[in-house]
């Protein structure tokens, strides 16, 4: 049996001791379990998120997002990390850094300084790369994009029309365009 939670080499976000003790479902032995209780958690966080209008760019928003994304699986659901990670800022930046976001992307729209999608893109990357959470930046991430398309009138993503959280060449590909964004080549 592995850790379900343990060390990842898939370009997950390992999680500290501490965090992986905040894991509520006693049950789940491996990867796929996790997997499969997120999602069906998510799955009732999209439902809600949609249900009405939200404010994507409102940092509760975003915080009750997540919360309501891993609420039944993680009792640190919804609150900012305070470990260092292999990706992101330091723990100490995010509230800084997410409301800078925050901020840049209200200027984009209101001064309609480039199309929908690449606004939702750059703040997705911008997103992902704070890391405001010990996990699940990437679906967190990937579900306030979707809603700031639609709030602007644009249509979601597909991320590919692929699982990105299970290893394979649609994920490869979604971590290499971060990478990519990373160096400032939005391209990907």
């Amino acid at each position: 049996m592995t850790d379900p939670v343990g060390p990842q080499e898939d370009g997950n976000t390992d999680l500290s001791p501490e965090e992986r003790e905040g894991l509520l479902l006693s049950y789940i032995t491996t990867r796929a379990e996790l997997n499969e209780a997120e999602q069906a958690n998510i799955l009732e966080a999209r439902e809600w998120a949609y249900s009405r209008k939200r404010d994507v760019l409102d940092e509760d928003f975003l915080r009750r997002l997540h919360g309501r994304m891993y609420v039944n699986v993680w009792e640190w659901a919804g609150a900012y990390r305070d470990s260092g990670k292999n990706i992101g800022i330091e723990a100490h930046q995010i509230t800084t850094a997410l409301k800078n976001l925050l901020d840049d992307v209200r200027y984009w729209i209101e001064h309609e300084t480039c199309p929908a999608d690449e606004m939702a893109a750059r703040f997705h990357h911008r997103l992902t790369q704070i890391h405001c959470y010990a996990n699940g930046n990437g679906r967190h991430a990937r579900m306030a994009t979707d809603l700031l398309l639609t709030r602007l009138g644009a249509v979601p993503f597909t991320w590919g029309n692929a699982n990105l959280v299970e290893v394979g060449d649609t994920r490869a590909r979604y971590i290499a365009a971060l990478r990519a964004a990373d160096k400032h080549d939005i391209g990907p």
